[in-house]
């Protein structure tokens, strides 16, 4: 009897706990194999373009999780264009390293826009999208990633939705209980970013150092963190 080879998959990588969750449901699965991760960088800051995760944090997050990292390159005021080229250029470079590649999985929740606009720049491409999480309880899930000892601390907060005290703060049951009943637990709406230094998706933990928070825009508020 033949059987069919798992689905290889390019797991689109910010650093956040989102991304990290869904590459560890993605390998509780028989029928897909992720090949590498892929994050999109900001070429002036060398951070990760939304979560301002420093790309040498994201480099010792691929490694701990036993994979390549991909970097996307887009400059810091990046239209839509400009970024669909900068991720259409990776998903060719992905295509060639791994014959037969021609799914991307994103760590999206809930927001339906966001996935139908990546659904069509990844089949204009000629890829399909896969979104393991989506549709979960925000709420839920938050718990089973910190129960399974998955940690994060809040890098990036956008202070017209979340009090600045929030910075920095450590993703945990304290966190949750904090928060306004009109923030989602797993700040999907963009109320704040995470960076992720342990969990089962990890072969060990990261030892990062907290560094200092910064005001930009002035309205997301950016805590840094650094390999230790």
């Amino acid at each position: 009897m033949t059987t069919t080879p798992p689905t290889r998959v390019l797991l689109a990588w910010s650093g956040g706990k989102d991304a990290a969750w869904a590459l560890h449901m993605l390998r509780q699965r028989a029928d897909v194999d992720v090949v590498g991760l892929l994050s999109t960088i900001t070429r002036e800051y060398r951070r990760a373009s939304m979560q301002g995760v420093r790309v040498e944090v994201l480099r010792a997050q691929a490694a701990a999780a036993g994979l390549p990292l991909l970097e996307a390159e887009i400059p810091a005021q990046c239209d839509d264009e400009r970024y669909a080229e900068a991720m259409a250029d990776a998903l060719a470079a992905a295509a060639a390293r791994w014959p037969g590649l021609r799914t991307a999985a994103f760590g999206d929740l809930f927001l339906e826009d966001i996935r139908r606009w990546r659904e069509q720049r990844l089949q204009a491409a000629g890829w399909e999208l896969l979104t393991p999480l989506f549709g979960e309880d925000t709420a839920a899930m938050a718990r089973r990633m910190q129960a399974a000892g998955l940690r994060a601390q809040l890098c990036c907060v956008d202070t017209e939705r979340l009090d600045l005290s929030f910075a920095g703060r450590a993703f945990d049951a304290a966190l949750l209980q904090d928060l306004p009943a009109d923030v989602d637990p797993c700040g999907e709406n963009g109320e704040f970013h995470t960076c992720v230094c342990a969990g089962p998706m990890f072969a060990a933990p990261l030892s990062l150092q907290r560094g200092q928070t910064v005001l930009r825009d002035g309205r997301f508020l950016y805590t840094d963190f650094l390999p230790g």
